[in-house]
């Protein structure tokens, strides 16, 4: 029952006791996790994803600027992720980036303009993306369109929009990010897209540390629950747990590899 994991942030402080020991239990022969892909989120956190890639077999980045990290960035940065992706094999994804119009760290304007950047340099290096959107579906699906996004490919990750919306992004060929969320109670919106988009178009995540999946809500997620999410999952669909892992690891082999 080894899974993919999609989406994680090992390199985040909450892991800095027990890092390495939790990563190699988790992708041992006894572990839960067949490989992992550590996402960076800053340029310091695409160094250190970079470097955990580098240390473990199994562990694979991605590398790119959150919409809430955008404010500094210069084009000398995004050579230096092009550069990234094209020499280091370990390196499967420009991610994340998108937009996140809920604290507005960084203006819309700046966002749009290095999330098309960003997607620019993925279309570049051949690499798919790993978009973050937070209350911006309309743009983000308009920033999508203008960079041409379906020629990279991708993950709408931790998705949280409309089942009407995922269409538009399932027609990019993009793949849907189901992680913690769909096990909350609140979670209607979301457990009605999983019941639309076929299985085969969804990929697993936890994003940990955060939005850990219930029962464990509110404390430090991490990868080993991620089972929680594929039998929410397959109760969503009525089919099996194992089936969901099955066809999900194969939908992120074929993402990211």
């Amino acid at each position: 029952m080894k899974i993919f994991e999609t989406h994680s942030h090992y390199d985040d402080s909450a892991f800095d006791d027990d890092r390495d020991e939790l990563i190699s239990q988790m992708l041992s022969d006894n572990g839960e996790l067949e490989y992992l892909i550590n996402v960076g989120a800053s340029l310091d956190g695409c160094k250190k994803s970079l470097e955990l890639a580098d240390k473990y077999d199994k562990v694979y980045a991605a590398v790119g600027v959150h919409p809430e990290d955008v404010g500094n960035l210069t084009m000398h940065d995004i050579q230096w992720l092009k550069k990234q992706a094209l020499n280091n094999e370990k390196v499967v994804a420009i991610g994340e980036i998108g937009l996140d119009y809920h604290y507005l760290d960084n203006p819309k304007e700046v966002q749009k303009m290095w999330f098309e950047t960003q997607i620019e340099a993925a279309v570049d290096v051949n690499k798919p993306i790993i978009v973050h959107s937070r209350e911006a579906c309309a743009d983000t699906i308009q920033c999508m369109k203008n960079k041409r996004a379906d020629k990279a490919g991708g993950v709408i990750h931790c998705y949280s929009y409309t089942k009407e919306a995922a269409k538009e992004f399932l027609d990019m060929g993009f793949f849907i990010g189901v992680g913690g969320v769909v096990t909350f109670k609140n979670a209607r919106k979301l457990v009605e897209t999983v019941e639309e988009v076929p299985v085969t178009r969804i990929v697993l995540e936890t994003d940990c540390p955060y939005m850990a999946p219930e029962p464990h809500r509110g404390t430090r997620n991490d990868s080993r629950n991620i089972r929680y999410v594929a039998e929410k999952i397959a109760q969503i669909k009525g089919i099996t747990a194992q089936e969901v892992i099955d066809i999900t690891n194969e939908n992120a082999k074929k993402l990211f590899f």
